[in-house]
């Protein structure tokens, strides 16, 4: 099963994908994708291991490249977050040729090896707002991605103040 949950800044995407796992049996993966550039990250990245603790999550960091990452068989896996790895695949030393292809290929790759993929994304550029050329370019690719995405999952929720709204399938009755 693949799940999309999207939203804006500390809007509960977090608390929902890892309530999606709680009774999950097996290994737990949580792939986290955020570099450690600077104190702001750094706390995000301390915050997130904290919420996690205790939850029985191994913790695989990997920026870029998912398509090379060894999955362990009929685990669930935790994306956090597709906007981190989108921008990575764009702006990091190494960056891919095609960033939307490189980041799909991964997405798949985590899609034939898990059990369960959750992916945790972002909802940016609804703000109307006009911005540089590259940030409008990493909008319109984190878009390109998110919808491909939602093409491919069998859930998407949108959390909208803490509130699950499921715009494709449906959550499972312990989460309404």
């Amino acid at each position: 099963m693949t799940v999309l949950i999207t939203g804006g800044s500390k809007c509960g995407k977090s608390r929902l994908a890892e309530s999606l796992l709680g009774d999950f049996s097996g290994r737990k993966i949580y792939l986290a994708t955020m570099q450690p550039f600077g104190s702001e990250a750094e706390a995000a990245i301390s915050r997130h291991r904290i919420q996690r603790a205790g939850k029985g999550y191994e913790t695989i960091e990997q920026y870029t490249n998912l398509d090379s990452l060894r999955v362990p068989e009929q685990a669930a896996v935790l994306l956090e977050c597709m906007g981190n790895l989108l921008a990575n695949e764009m702006f990091s030393d190494n960056v891919a040729d095609d960033p939307c292809a490189a980041v799909l290929r991964g997405i798949r790759h985590l899609q034939r090896n898990a059990a369960h993929l959750i992916i945790v994304t972002n909802q940016v550029g609804s703000d109307g707002i006009t911005y540089p050329a590259e940030t409008e370019r990493y909008i319109r690719n984190l878009g390109t991605v998110n919808a491909a995405c939602a093409a491919a999952s069998d859930l998407v929720v949108e959390c909208v103040y803490g509130i699950p709204v499921v715009l494709k399938g449906e959550l499972p009755c312990c989460i309404r």
